[in-house]
């Protein structure tokens, strides 16, 4: 468990409250990224703040009609995936360039130079991207940055992506959560059919795949159907 002076808050705003918890920030981190973590071990102190630097505790009310719950691992959940954390500068600057290396490793693996038919090594990917300016988001996902990344990049470094399309379907009762997962991808065909259910053509880069399938399953509860090449 981390110590009240090394953590850091996570803080949302819900049902016209402010609510605050002290967490690890390496834990809230990967948290944030869906990764499986020790909820226990994230938090500093099993409390809920209105102010955590002044230790002011919410109202066990406030916090029942918010979260439907008094359960403050759920409530740390849901602070930490919905919220936001105060990050400190340099943990922010080493987990964007953790994160920029996971964008240059995916590119270097699934984009290759059009005029000598061999990919681009990171290093070179990472230059290019330096170059251009852009801008790593350290919260979202690798599969979501590397579209805007190759665009920006192309200005510097001569670069094509080998890609794919998908055909996914959608059940009615998950289609509206599952949406903006399909949307990000960039839909070229949709069509919804008369019981509510989805069924979207989508062209994705080849890397992409396995974060598609993973994250519309986990959307769907496994129930998404997703064919390839169509």
């Amino acid at each position: 468990m981390v110590t009240v002076d090394e953590a850091i808050i996570a803080k949302l705003a819900r049902e016209g409250k402010h609510f605050e918890i002290l967490v690890d920030s390496d834990i809230a981190y990967d948290l944030k990224e869906g990764k499986t973590v020790s909820i226990s071990r994230m938090l500093a102190v099993n409390e809920v703040f209105t102010d955590a630097k002044k230790a002011n505790r919410s109202a066990p009310s406030d916090v029942q009609k918010a979260f439907g719950t008094s359960d403050i691992e759920k409530i740390a959940v849901e602070i930490v995936k919905h919220g936001e954390i105060q990050l400190t500068t340099e943990f922010r600057r080493r987990k964007i360039e953790e994160k920029k290396k996971q964008i240059a490793s995916f590119i270097s693996k699934n984009a290759i130079n059009p005029q000598t038919k061999l990919p681009h090594p990171p290093e070179r990917v990472i230059a290019a991207m330096e170059q251009a300016h852009i801008s790593i988001d350290p919260f979202k996902p690798t599969d979501q940055q590397v579209e805007e990344v190759i665009k920006a990049i192309k200005s510097v470094i001569p670069i094509s992506v080998e890609e794919f399309n998908l055909v996914v379907e959608i059940p009615a009762k998950y289609s509206a959560r599952a949406y903006g997962i399909v949307k990000e991808f960039g839909i070229q065909q949709e069509k919804w059919l008369s019981d509510g259910s989805l069924v979207a053509k989508i062209t994705i880069p080849a890397g992409a795949k396995e974060g598609v399938y993973r994250r519309l399953g986990m959307a769907t509860e496994g129930n998404a159907k997703i064919e390839e090449g169509k």
